[in-house]
């Protein structure tokens, strides 16, 4: 699955977890949607081990800068997940 692959997926969890529409994009953070705090940051999280079946470490999603390195990190996991 590619990066664009795997932001088109996230879409819809983020569509899921937040009121306002939000346009995921790779250069795309916490910082630049005023509604994304700690709880949401759980809710999409949660959310996104749902959608693409993985599982993350304590500490990697806040690792990541934008949603190009989460899609990446996604990408990883998955690949892992195959592998096993």
């Amino acid at each position: 699955m590619t990066q664009t692959e795997i932001l088109g997926k996230m879409q819809t969890v983020f569509d899921d977890v937040f009121l306002d529409d939000v346009k995921v994009a790779p250069e795309l953070s916490a910082n630049d949607v005023e509604e994304w705090d700690s709880l949401l940051q759980i809710s999409l999280v949660l959310g996104v081990e749902k959608a693409f079946n993985v599982r993350f470490r304590v500490g990697e999603v806040e690792a990541t800068k934008n949603l190009g390195e989460f899609a990446d990190l996604i990408q990883r996991r998955m690949n892992e997940g195959a592998k096993a």
